[in-house]
């Protein structure tokens, strides 16, 4: 690749971080805060730096292409090959050309598949084509893409990001915040309405009686970013048919990356990735029935652990189930009896079946949806359902979203070509315990757990 092609790749580079920065912020609804217009005026400053360099490179190009012509004379204009590839006075040189809007996302790439047969050309000593642009590394020399490899294109990147976010994503229903940093810091407000000692207070006051002052109650939760990511080497054979491989990596990579999402939000450690809502210290946790029968549910339990939600957080609420837990959910109803407990009256269905929901596709419990996840536990095991106000589940994300790169160099003695997408998030409950109550002893909180049966 040649020093031309270079500044090309970097202004390009730099050109998508600004308008990510700007679509991630007007995403948001919000103008760009502090750190990103630091950042946005630093890239437009070497946007400009940048382009002077370009124009300067392009001068010095024509001067030594007229120098090997013999004469002082202008050359003709750069001919552009079928392949749109434009190519400069010097003999072999080729300059990158300067994308279309419709494949601007694409860097020129018909699919995912040529993209990666180029990479492997490239790196096995063939020619470098202009359209591959090198991707940041740790070693080797950056000025060579089989070395440092080389960055996917971002339309596949947000292919992989629209299906990670998707409809079965835990991610979409929290409280989800890009952010620049790699640790967030945030403030929050645990005092209750009703709480009688700390935080902001309401009084009466008699006439011209002192006002009492009162503050909020706030204190800071810190969230660190952990990296999350998928590595997959990719046989040169599979290389050779373009599209099944489009369709394989998009889909499973995208697969395996929302399964752990949702898996690290519901049972994360918290050391080293995020905490999760069943090792989270506000999780409330519902009792089991008196001589309730192993591995079921019972309308009781489900009544529970609706009444441990906060009223005002149920209308965001869903339960969250481990499938095993469906035969017995659809089955719910509750009997009305007299007084006495002897005469039975009828029942009300506490499940709705889905019908033309498309809100809740698996139905209802008590007027709130019912989300499926293999996150959950298996029936009869705390966590195999849970009931989750998810919008009070912070979770920051690194704004750049998921990146990709692909290198065959790991696995040259084998015929692969591996690829790899990278994700950095973090999270934790707002809460940092359950919810003491004015009048009552049992504690809400947004997550809700029945005990193990």
């Amino acid at each position: 690749m040649t020093d031309l092609q270079k500044l090309h790749a970097n202004l390009a580079e730099l050109r998508g971080r600004v308008t990510e920065l700007r679509d991630t912020a007007a995403a948001a609804g919000r103008d760009l805060d502090d750190e990103e217009a630091v950042e946005v005026d630093t890239l437009l400053d070497t946007i400009e730096k940048t382009q002077a360099s370009i124009a300067r490179a392009e001068r010095m190009e024509a001067l030594a292409a007229d120098t090997g012509n013999g004469g002082n004379r202008r050359t003709a204009p750069n001919p552009v090959n079928a392949g749109g590839l434009e190519f400069s006075g010097a003999p072999g040189s080729v300059r990158a050309p300067m994308p279309s809007a419709q494949d601007r996302n694409k860097w020129g790439w018909r699919g995912l598949g040529e993209f990666a047969t180029a990479v492997r050309n490239a790196s096995v000593g063939g020619t470098v084509d202009p359209r591959l642009i090198n991707a940041p590394t740790t070693y080797g020399s950056e000025a060579v893409g089989a070395d440092g490899g080389f960055a996917v294109p971002p339309d596949w990147r947000n292919t992989i990001t629209n299906l990670v976010m998707g409809e079965s994503s835990m991610l979409s229903m929290c409280d989800a915040i890009p952010t620049a940093s790699n640790s967030v810091t945030a403030p929050v407000d645990e005092d209750a309405a009703w709480s009688s000692s700390g935080g902001i207070r309401v009084y009466m006051r008699a006439e011209a009686a002192e006002m009492t002052g009162s503050k909020p109650a706030l204190k800071e939760i810190t969230v660190r970013l952990n990296e999350l990511y998928a590595f997959v080497p990719v046989t040169d054979e599979l290389l050779e048919d373009a599209p099944l491989l489009e369709n394989l990596l998009t889909q499973k990579a995208a697969e395996k990356l929302n399964f752990k999402i949702n898996d690290l939000i519901v049972n994360g450690n918290g050391t080293g990735q995020p905490l999760g809502i069943m090792n989270a210290p506000c999780k409330v946790t519902v009792s089991k029935e008196s001589s309730q029968a192993a591995a079921t549910v019972l309308a009781a339990n489900i009544v529970k652990m609706y009444a441990r939600m906060p009223a005002w957080a149920r209308s965001r609420a869903v339960w969250l189930i481990n499938q095993d837990v469906e035969p017995q959910i659809h089955q719910l109803g509750m009997t009305i009896s007299n007084p006495a407990g002897t005469q039975l009256y009828g029942g009300a269905p506490m499940f709705i079946p889905p019908g033309g929901m498309t809100s809740a596709p698996s139905g209802l419990l008590l007027g709130r949806p019912i989300v499926p996840t293999e996150a959950c536990q298996t029936l009869g095991t705390t966590g195999d359902i849970i009931f989750a106000d998810l919008k009070s589940y912070f979770l920051p994300y690194k704004a750049s979203g998921i990146r990709s790169d692909v290198s065959m160099h790991l696995y040259f003695d084998t015929a692969h070509t591996a690829f790899r997408w990278t994700f950095r998030f973090g999270g934790q409950p707002w809460l940092s315990s359950a919810i003491g109550r004015k009048n009552g002893s049992n504690t809400l909180s947004h997550f809700v757990a029945l005990e193990t049966r």
